[in-house]
């Protein structure tokens, strides 16, 4: 079997176009760090759901992974309304400091 590096977004390795796959990476990130805080704080559904200002569908769709039954807007709000630090900071471009 031969290995072949991958880029550092795996929505790219998969195929889709750069813009698409910068935007799923970004959802992915902040979808991950939403489900952390949960998990790390061992709250329920309904619980999160109030801290978050969503529904708790919301929230289970959240922690199954359903990525494109959120806008980034929507995972922004619910980020900043839980205090969580999820930056997605995107690939560093030459001549540009981050």
């Amino acid at each position: 079997m031969r290995a072949t590096k991958g880029s550092e977004n795996v929505f790219v390795d998969c195929g889709s176009p750069p813009a698409e796959a910068e935007n799923f990476r970004i959802h992915a990130k902040m979808m991950m760090a939403l489900t952390d805080y949960i998990q790390k704080r061992k709250i329920t559904q309904s619980r999160a759901a109030r801290i978050m200002g969503v529904s708790q569908p919301q929230i289970s769709s959240l922690v199954r992974g359903k990525i494109g039954l959120f806008t980034i807007d929507t995972l922004v709000d619910m980020v900043t309304a839980a205090g969580v630090a999820a930056a997605p900071h995107g690939p560093r471009r030459q001549g540009y400091r981050t």
